[in-house]
C-alpha cells in the first residue's frame, strides 16, 4: 500500500537557477523589452558569454526570424533600429544632460562666523547624495546630511566652511564630475532680514 502511494505522489518541486540582467534587471531572454537593450547585451557579452550566444548571437537571431514571414522579418527589422535609434538618442541625451548640469558649492553664513556648506546639483552625475554626505562627514569630521530644497531637488549640507576642500575633494574621488562644472556661491545674511525675523 505504502507502495503505491509514493508511486502515485508527485516529486517534490525543484529550485532554477535564473540569472537575471545586471543593467534592466529583468531575465536576459527579455532585455529587448526594456529600454537599455545595447546596454545589457554588453553586460551579457562580458559577464555571461555563452548564453549571449545563445541569444544574441547571428545564428541564434536568424534561427529564431526564420519562422516568421517576409513582412513579419522586415517590420522587426524596422523595430530593431528604431530601437536601436532610440538608444543612441536616449545617450546622446544624458550626455548632454551632464555636460550642461552644475555643482553648486555654496557657504552660506549662519551666525556672525558660524558657516555650513551647501552642495547641490551631484544627483545629475548619477552620484548618490546620502552616501557622498556620508563620505564628506567622515572626511571632514563634521556633521552632513541631505536636505531638501524648495524647488523640489536636494542638497547636501555640511557644518562649517569647507568649501575649497569640497572642491578637491569631488574632483578627487569622483572623476564624472569635470572641473568647469563645479561653482561657487557665497550666500551673505542681511542684517535687515535676520533683525525682521
Amino acid at each position: 500500500m505504502a507502495d503505491t502511494e509514493t508511486a502515485d505522489a508527485p516529486s517534490e518541486p525543484q529550485g532554477r537557477h535564473v540569472t537575471y540582467c545586471g543593467v534592466c534587471t529583468l531575465p536576459p531572454e527579455y532585455c529587448e523589452y526594456g529600454g537599455t537593450a545595447k546596454k545589457c547585451q554588453d553586460w551579457l557579452q562580458k559577464a555571461h558569454p555563452s548564453m549571449y550566444e545563445q541569444i544574441w548571437s547571428p545564428e541564434a537571431l536568424e534561427a529564431a526570424t526564420a519562422n516568421l514571414s517576409v513582412a513579419a522579418q522586415e517590420r522587426a527589422a524596422k523595430d530593431a533600429k528604431k530601437k536601436a535609434a532610440q538608444a543612441e538618442k536616449a545617450d546622446k541625451k544624458e550626455a548632454d544632460k551632464k555636460a550642461n548640469s552644475v555643482v553648486t558649492i555654496k557657504r552660506v553664513e549662519r551666525n556672525k562666523r558660524k558657516y555650513v556648506t551647501a552642495v547641490s546639483g551631484l544627483e545629475a552625475f548619477g552620484l548618490e547624495l546620502k552616501k557622498v554626505a556620508k563620505e564628506f562627514g567622515k572626511k571632514f569630521a563634521t556633521g552632513s546630511s541631505v536636505t531638501k530644497l524648495p524647488s523640489g531637488g536636494e542638497e547636501i549640507v555640511v557644518q562649517g566652511d569647507v568649501s575649497d576642500e569640497i572642491e578637491e575633494f569631488l574632483l578627487e574621488k569622483y572623476k564624472v564630475i569635470p572641473e568647469d562644472n563645479i561653482e561657487f556661491v557665497d550666500d551673505k545674511k542681511k542684517k535687515s532680514a535676520a533683525a525682521a525675523s
